[in-house]
């Protein structure tokens, strides 16, 4: 009986509570998956709906057969981003928070940064607690959060990390849930990037303040998270067409940006890495902008890699796998070119060293 409540236990705290927490988590507002967020998406693609089936845009008969209906909605990667949704909260608590934790006495934090500046440049006077603070100390959040949002999503999509990343980008068919189809592995390097960031951001604005802000919120959320998520966020990762013009994509990233990031055409690779904002993608050069015609687009990055990816195992452990099968030819080739010391022959053609490396990176990336 004993050992019966010991495993119990152990499935509870590993198993049981993580999924029953992610389930709740549809109804609450800290994420965009909720179902506030998902109606509010889905009321704006309805009135999208109404507007091109009364115009005579769109074929579709239905608002079901608009947002891509079974065939998008019961395909088997959507299925699949389904039952990833609920294991991404088992590998949060297995994996994710114990090595973040490992990290985390190293990271800087905000009071840390407080403390120095306030040696270095001597205590400020406190301005004390109020509305207009609380606004911008929420709006520099915001930008911190998105600014490194948008590196370290580029970062991945360099050629040694890129194999996380594809896990992201396999995906043939696009639903909400794909947001949540993301490696732990990319889901660690973010986390630990923002709290650094973080850090150091609300350490200089507590200084500059004489102490501490709290951030003005809507529902416990931060004010622009939340608008942001009100805002056809869900969009993003569906069928449905929603561009915001190209004069307003400068700065906002809408749902037809991001349909074009996913997009396997070689012409869109490598373009809008931004999150809520596409300011940071027009500011590096790698904004695209688009328009009110959709543009016809498939997602996905080959039949291969999505026959390699139909399983959550496929999607923890391949990119492991990929990554190390990169790692193998390069080392071998530095080891090899470490221990031999040929002579060249007097007129022969140099080698180019970097055609190998040019060679094995010929991806997405």
């Amino acid at each position: 009986m004993d050992a019966f409540s010991l495993v119990y236990q152990h499935l509870s705290a590993w198993v049981i509570a993580p999924i029953t927490l992610q389930f709740l988590s549809i109804f609450n507002l800290n994420g965009r998956f909720g179902v506030l967020f998902l109606c509010a998406s889905y009321g704006v693609a309805y009135g999208l709906f109404r507007f091109r089936k009364h115009r005579g845009l769109t074929d579709a008969r239905s608002f079901w057969q608009f947002i891509g209906g079974r065939g998008v909605y019961l395909h088997r990667s959507a299925l699949l981003d389904y039952r990833y949704y609920f294991v991404r909260a088992i590998l949060k608590i297995a994996l994710v928070l114990p090595i973040v934790h490992l990290v985390d006495p190293y990271i800087l934090r905000s009071g840390d940064y407080l403390a120095f500046f306030s040696n270095l440049w001597g205590a400020r006077p406190r301005l004390g607690e109020n509305f207009s603070l609380a606004l911008l100390y929420g709006l520099g959040v915001f930008l911190v959060k998105d600014f490194v949002h948008y590196w370290a999503h580029r970062a991945f999509h360099s050629r040694w990390l890129w194999a996380f990343h594809k896990v992201h980008h396999s995906a043939p068919v696009l639903v909400p849930a794909t947001a949540s189809r993301v490696h732990f592995v990319e889901k660690i390097v973010e986390k630990l990037g923002t709290t650094a960031c973080l850090g150091l951001f609300a350490g200089g604005f507590w200084y500059v303040c004489g102490g501490e802000i709290s951030r003005y919120t809507l529902f416990g959320v931060t004010y622009l998270v939340f608008i942001f998520n009100s805002l056809a966020a869900n969009l993003r990762h569906t069928h449905v067409w929603l561009s915001f013009g190209p004069v307003l994509e400068h700065v906002l990233n809408s749902p037809a940006q991001h349909q074009i990031h996913h997009s396997d055409a070689p012409r869109h690779f490598n373009r809008n890495f931004g999150v809520n904002l596409s300011l940071w993608d027009w500011m590096f050069g790698t904004l695209y902008v688009t328009s009110t015609q959709p543009e016809h687009l498939r997602f996905g990055t080959g039949e291969q890699d999505h026959q390699r990816y139909l399983t959550v195992y496929s999607l923890i452990v391949t990119p492991f796998v990929e990554t190390a099968r990169k790692c193998l030819p390069a080392f071998s080739y530095q080891r090899q070119h470490a221990t031999m010391r040929p002579t060249p022959a007097i007129g022969s053609a140099s080698v180019d060293t970097g055609e190998v490396e040019r060679k094995t990176s010929k991806e997405r990336p």
